[in-house]
């Protein structure tokens, strides 16, 4: 006889001066809307790679050069869709299945050239191990006065660029992909691994096998084979390194959210909740991008799938006021953010600009 799962209830505000629970039983709170759905999961999958396909097709197909160049764009944000469903995958969140999330994983990260052993290795274990613990957590981790000063003119150029609010493209594609993802050296991953080097192996196929088409394509229809190849292959994979770049910092910056250098005070600080944004679009922009700006509920449970993650974040938000850092997204916020986000003070913990002055709320830690 089968027995009827738990009925869920609605647990209770928590106020914002009481202690905060154990992870465990925010995890508790969010584990019976948490279902993985294995039909599901596979028609998204082929739902995304079916518009991918149709959008690179289109950039072959049409004649007008801004027809081509929108299906580029637009090919670029599906790749974006479709890493966000290699990444559900990659955390084994998005089917019941461990074998079929790590085929559907690989299978959504082709486009996006994305290793997926080292992503795994980089995301699952350090990101979200020790999300915002300076010296583990790499990811958009930034430095201090001293350490700024300390790098060569072309490396400050570098970091001034990455930090303008223009950079996200160019900072993933050279510190999180080329150097740490597609065949990166062992001072970056301090292992190797021959999964790392078949996964390199095998999203270079994946880009030979790409370009090879379009090239193809173009002597097929008498057109340049550098435009097409433009188009349908550099366009969406640029656009890609943008959309993640940004989406990733715009997760984990913000003047409120804080950067630690003390393992021990980094886990006082709760930072499953307090080093996470949950960052709000018009337009329903946040859905289009399978609610992965829901990312406080991903930070606390990375098993909550990403078609559950919106109801698994207003759980969060009802039952925890004041403690989840919610923004609504403005170019105008953006910027301001990029502009006081540059390095950050461990002793006085706030963000600085360049010359190291305070842009925000100094809350030095109480041991």
């Amino acid at each position: 006889m089968t027995q009827n799962p738990p009925r869920f209830v609605q647990p209770e505000p928590i106020p914002e001066h009481a202690a905060l629970p154990h992870r465990k039983v925010i995890r508790g709170w969010l584990t019976p809307i948490a279902e993985r759905r294995t039909a599901l999961s596979i028609g998204l999958l082929a739902f995304d790679w079916l518009v991918f396909v149709a959008l690179v097709v289109g950039t072959v197909a049409l004649q007008a050069w801004w027809a081509k160049l929108l299906c580029g764009v637009a090919a670029g944000f599906v790749i974006g869709r479709l890493f966000i469903i290699g990444h559900d995958a990659c955390h084994q969140s998005y089917t019941p299945h461990r074998g079929l999330n790590k085929i559907l994983g690989r299978i959504a990260m082709m486009p996006s050239l994305t290793p997926y052993s080292l992503w795994e290795v980089g995301h699952n274990v350090v990101h979200h191990g020790y999300t915002n613990l300076k010296g583990v957590d790499f990811v958009w981790a930034p430095l201090t006065k001293d350490e700024f000063e300390a790098l060569s003119p072309g490396r400050r150029f570098m970091e001034r660029i990455y930090r303008s609010g223009w950079g996200p493209a160019l900072y993933y594609l050279v510190e999180m992909w080329w150097n740490r993802m597609y065949f990166p050296r062992k001072s970056y991953m301090g292992t190797k691994r021959a999964e790392f080097t078949w996964d390199g192996v095998f999203v270079t196929a994946v880009a030979a096998a790409w370009i090879a088409a379009l090239i193809g394509a173009a002597y097929a229809t008498e057109q340049s084979a550098w435009a097409l190849v433009g188009y349908g292959f550099v366009l969406p994979f640029l656009f890609w390194n943008a959309m993640i770049g940004f989406v990733v910092y715009v997760h984990h910056t913000h003047t409120a959210v804080q950067w630690h250098d003390d393992k021990a005070l980094w886990a006082k600080a709760a930072p499953f909740v307090s080093t996470t944004v949950h960052m709000t679009f018009p337009f329903k922009i946040g859905a289009l991008m399978h609610h992965i700006m829901e990312h406080t509920a991903h930070h606390v449970d990375m098993s909550v799938p990403l078609y559950k993650l919106k109801n698994a974040q207003k759980l969060l938000e009802d039952t925890l006021p004041g403690r989840i850092i919610i923004q609504r997204f403005s170019w105008r916020w953006y910027f301001e953010t990029a502009r006081k986000c540059k390095l950050y003070d461990f002793t006085r913990r706030c963000w600085t600009d360049f010359h190291g002055r305070p842009t925000s709320d100094c809350k030095p830690a109480i041991v």
